[in-house]
């Protein structure tokens, strides 16, 4: 776990894209490399919507957290967590509700550095450096046994990262260890890259030539994260048309269809 500046630059590699650096770069942040602005040129040239599409993915982040809160969750793990930005769990969460607990992973060094100056003063959040295939190792961290009570219900977190696991990762799998540990009660959300469109299919050739990731899954594929679990109204959709807050235009854009995502409870 890098612990200092000198650290988490030296284990910073700037010489590829990174997934947490590439979204930054897409939500107009300022801590990325040429290498994460170059790989989302990129992508512009197949979906110039894109930054969009990160908007939107931020959008249902938000709208998502609100609803968990009313119905009552108080915890909160934020797998593939990513860069610090605006409207992050934590400042969604705990404007409802100050005692929300917010535990973030990444395994990307420059999440650690700034989620840390971020949370300094918040003891109610934490960010832990790992790898979120590993749901053993981040379920027993000290930080998230210090926050998440196991017994209570939780929120597993998957926004915008399954499609970062390749098929023979077990993605699937992933999210039922995760949803294993948490009891009845608890929910997970999931955002995911689409196959839509003959756009996202290009999309999705320039992800995985350029980033090594980014499988863009049916609409059944990615149904298929919540089987077992209660998907609540209105199910597996483009993320506008998921809870919007006003109204949504009728014939939506390859953008707007770019991902799809959805809640389910743990009954």
């Amino acid at each position: 776990m890098a612990e200092t500046p000198d650290e988490w630059k030296s284990a910073v590699d700037s010489s590829r894209p990174s997934i947490a650096r590439a979204y930054d770069v897409v939500l107009n942040g300022k801590d990325n490399f040429e290498v994460d602005r170059a790989f989302v040129a990129e992508i512009v040239k197949v979906v110039p919507e894109i930054y969009d599409v990160a908007a939107y993915n931020r959008q249902i982040l938000g709208r998502g957290v609100r609803f968990l809160v009313e119905q009552g969750v108080r915890q909160f793990i934020d797998l593939g967590s990513g860069l610090p930005t605006v409207e992050n769990t934590h400042q969604v969460a705990q404007r409802a509700d100050p005692g929300c607990k917010v535990v973030y992973v990444d395994n990307d060094p420059m999440v650690l550095a700034h989620g840390r100056a971020l949370l300094a003063e918040n003891d109610r959040t934490a960010v832990v450096t790992s790898d979120l295939r590993d749901p053993q190792a981040i379920l027993g961290d000290t930080a998230v046994k210090r926050l998440i009570d196991l017994g209570r219900p939780v929120a597993v977190m998957l926004v915008g990262v399954l499609h970062h696991l390749h098929d023979d990762e077990d993605p699937r799998g992933i999210v039922e260890a995760y949803m294993d540990a948490v009891p009845a009660g608890s929910y997970l959300f999931v955002t995911h890259f689409c196959a839509s469109s003959q756009d996202s299919r290009d999309a999705e050739k320039k992800f995985l030539a350029l980033l090594g990731t980014g499988r863009f899954r049916t609409e059944a594929e990615i149904t298929a994260f919540f089987d077992g679990f209660e998907l609540l109204e209105p199910g597996v959709v483009p993320l506008p048309l998921w809870r919007p807050d006003g109204p949504v235009p009728e014939q939506l854009t390859v953008g707007q269809r770019l991902m799809y995502g959805g809640i389910a409870r743990k009954n």
